[in-house]
């Protein structure tokens, strides 16, 4: 029988704008790449093999793709190095063998494949993928979210009314080139000079765990970083379970994006035990428990990476959620975003929570779209999933946290302004009387506006820099 329409039925098949086709995870053979010919199941599948291996320089990269990339790559990667990289070089071997995974091995075509390898956009960013012109909002900020200045204690940001963040360290298993915290974590680069933590990590929770008994208004603690992955296990168990002695808290997320560059890592026996033993108690105490991880694009997504979730949820997790970024030439396409999103639901039992709009750190440009795009995105991926799985494509605006992307108040699309508010106050704003009307501004990128707005930042970029 036809598809019924207001016309009567329908006998042509009607192309939908997204047509689903289930994808089923494949682990890419990593011994395609020459420096890992001869690597072993059971040694891939070993963390501390992960991390021993782990490249971070272009003579470890060398090293692993032999003569498949060509000498213009690293050239380009040096000159990234030099001009713009505000992270540090660190792939995991599980992270680097989705980049081009059925690339063709003669070197001019796999350099190519590499190069428009959508991981590889994010992961390992080269200086031809950076916006010539505007590498750079004027308005980019170093810590463009200001966590650093509503810590209450060093690493704990009170930033909404009944949350916290809690940074237990400034490092992760891997460095994504568009990190939010690219004024903390990692290694210093020619262009950033990182900020650093002081305190003893011990120290610094005895203060974040004195400041929550003190603030019993605080119900929901994000434990991050950087990634819990690169806290030892031990000292992370025990300051989850210092959280869960307190009855004002009721949910604890542990973000991780380790989770998809390091599956490995929570699949040790030690670390699903002590997992576990977290869980169990937090279900005693009626605490919600959850993993939040962090997966941009389909090829990330591995049977490895399915394994490590269903691990956690039957360790007693109760969900685990991903908050990915979007991001140009990534995964700000319906299909790309939707192809993930289906893969994560449905085979790796992964719920789709958030896409943040990209932030507006340094030399961000080429990454980031416009709130225009990002709320066409929002449409177009409405209906697929279901409601309970399609993620809500967000902004996170300075001073106010996260919006949809549709809650703006205002919105000068010439020159890419928009304006939003809060109902909230943070820490630095308790004597603020217009706190909750003042209008805070999120910028557009300069190459997504007309040229009329292109011409008025040209003319403008300098006094407002």
């Amino acid at each position: 029988m036809g598809i019924m329409t207001s016309q009567g039925p329908h006998t042509l098949p009607v192309p939908q704008p997204y047509e689903y086709e289930r994808v089923i995870p494949v682990e890419p053979d990593w011994r395609r790449l020459p420096g890992w010919s001869e690597v072993s199941d059971a040694r891939w599948r070993d963390a501390q093999w992960q991390r021993a291996h782990c490249v971070k320089t272009a003579r470890q990269l060398r090293a692993v793709m032999g003569p498949l990339l060509e000498d213009r790559f690293y050239d380009d990667l040096e000159a990234d190095h030099k001009r713009f990289a505000t992270m540090s070089m660190l792939l995991t071997p599980q992270m680097l063998n989705t980049m081009a995974p059925g690339a063709p091995t003669r070197p001019a075509a796999f350099t190519e494949a590499f190069l428009a390898d959508p991981v590889r956009r994010y992961m390992l960013p080269v200086a031809s993928d950076r916006e010539p012109e505007w590498p750079s909002h004027p308005y980019a900020q170093r810590d463009s979210l200001h966590e650093a200045e509503m810590w209450v204690v060093e690493g704990l940001t009170h930033r909404y009314p009944t949350k916290v963040l809690a940074e237990l360290v400034s490092t992760c298993p891997q460095y994504c080139g568009h990190c939010t915290r690219m004024d903390l974590v990692g290694g210093s680069t020619p262009q950033v000079e990182k900020q650093k933590l002081t305190l003893k990590p011990a120290d610094r929770q005895d203060q974040m765990i004195d400041y929550l008994k003190r603030n019993p208004g605080v119900r929901d603690v994000v434990v991050s970083g950087g990634d819990v992955a690169n806290v030892p296990w031990p000292r992370l168990e025990s300051f989850l379970m210092r959280l869960l002695d307190l009855e004002s808290v009721r949910d604890v997320r542990l973000a991780t994006k380790a989770l998809a560059g390091l599956p490995q890592h929570w699949l040790q026996p030690a670390v699903l035990e002590g997992l576990e033993r977290v869980a169990r108690t937090a279900a005693r105490r009626s605490v919600n428990l959850a993993v939040h991880t962090h997966v941009n694009h389909v090829q990330s997504v591995t049977p490895l990476v399915a394994e490590a979730a269903r691990a956690a949820l039957d360790a007693g997790v109760r969900d685990i959620r991903n908050q990915g970024v979007v991001m140009r030439g990534v995964n700000d396409s319906p299909k790309a975003l939707l192809d993930l999103c289906m893969v994560l639901q449905g085979e790796a039992n992964i719920l789709p929570y958030y896409f943040y709009m990209c932030d507006m750190i340094p030399n961000a440009e080429h990454w980031r779209i416009a709130v225009w795009e990002a709320q066409e995105l929002q449409h177009a991926v409405m209906g697929y999933l279901p409601g309970y799985a399609t993620p809500r494509i967000v902004c996170d605006v300075p001073y106010v946290g996260k919006r949809w992307v549709h809650q703006l108040v205002d919105y000068d699309r010439e020159r890419g302004v928009s304006q939003w508010t809060k109902n909230y106050r943070t820490g630095i704003e308790l004597d603020d009387p217009d706190a909750l009307t003042r209008r805070h501004p999120f910028y557009d990128p300069v190459t997504t506006l007309p040229e009329a707005g292109r011409r008025w930042w040209r003319e403008n970029a300098q006094e407002k820099g």
